[in-house]
């Protein structure tokens, strides 16, 4: 049986495809494993809470949405990246 990931998990996965040039919510989207409506949820409280920012391109009539990520989400990556090397948590589920 497969354990289900925490939405802590979600968003580290999310922010750091985005941190390693994915900038499409359909890209973004299958590098994380997620449905289309958890993706743009997910997508939108991050940007709410200032840890990506979104361009829109306005290419042929289509609006084509862009996700970046903002120091404050560097600024997580980097803290849960020093925390799992303190603890490593695979070690835990063992």
């Amino acid at each position: 049986m497969s354990k289900r990931r925490s939405k802590l998990e979600i968003v580290l996965i999310v922010l750091s495809g985005i941190a390693d040039g994915l900038d499409k919510p359909t890209h973004i989207m299958y590098a994380a494993n997620m449905s289309w409506k958890s993706t743009q949820k997910i997508l939108s409280q991050l940007v709410e809470q200032g840890l990506l920012e979104v361009e829109y391109n306005q290419d042929k009539g289509r609006s084509n949405r862009r996700y970046g990520i903002t120091e404050k989400g560097i600024n997580i990556i980097d803290y849960f990246e020093k925390a799992r090397e303190i603890m490593p948590v695979e070690k835990l589920y063992s």
